[in-house]
């Protein structure tokens, strides 16, 4: 199943490398140009979850890593096609300074809150999307805190030393 999908792939998209580490595992490496038409590709056949989206910061080589994580629903509650076991990561690196990135939420809606934790989280924005709101700080911060320039002892400090102490004496 995976080498269908991977020649599929690569006869599709030439600028693509598929990697199938796994039985039940492919890793797509997508330019970024490509990455939401790679996106519409798989769902189209039959990869119609996206299970998760996650950041990766590689500060040293100035880029974010976005990773797309699908699967793949089952057709059928009495049959199992081996589809809905596969794993399909779809990876794009864009730049660290200003990071922006389209949207997929015309691909997949499901995709709203992970973009908008993203968005906090690492300073990426997504073109596109309609409410990159806050979604789990209460703060704002100089640098977004999953970051790796991000200084926690710093913030630590900052934030947590100016709490004065409550001391109980005892009798």
């Amino acid at each position: 199943m995976c080498d269908s999908i991977k020649e599929q792939l690569e006869s599709t998209f030439k600028s693509v490398e598929v990697a199938v580490p796994e039985d039940t595992r492919l890793i797509v490496n997508v330019k970024e140009v490509h990455c939401l038409t790679v996106l519409r590709f798989l769902k189209d056949r039959s990869f119609d979850h996206l299970a998760l989206i996650s950041c990766i910061d590689w500060i040293e080589d100035k880029q974010f890593e976005l990773v797309y994580i699908l699967t793949g629903y089952m057709q059928s509650d009495e049959k199992n096609t081996g589809l809905e076991r596969l794993h399909l990561i779809v990876k794009t690196r864009i730049p660290r300074e200003n990071p922006l990135f389209e949207t997929v939420t015309s691909i997949f809606f499901n995709a709203e809150p992970y973009e908008r934790e993203i968005h906090e989280l690492y300073g990426v924005k997504f073109a596109g999307h309609k409410r990159l709101t806050p979604l789990f700080l209460e703060r704002e911060y100089e640098i977004p805190p999953f970051r790796k320039d991000f200084d926690t002892r710093k913030y630590v400090k900052d934030v947590f030393d100016k709490i004065p102490s409550i001391e109980i004496k005892n009798k």
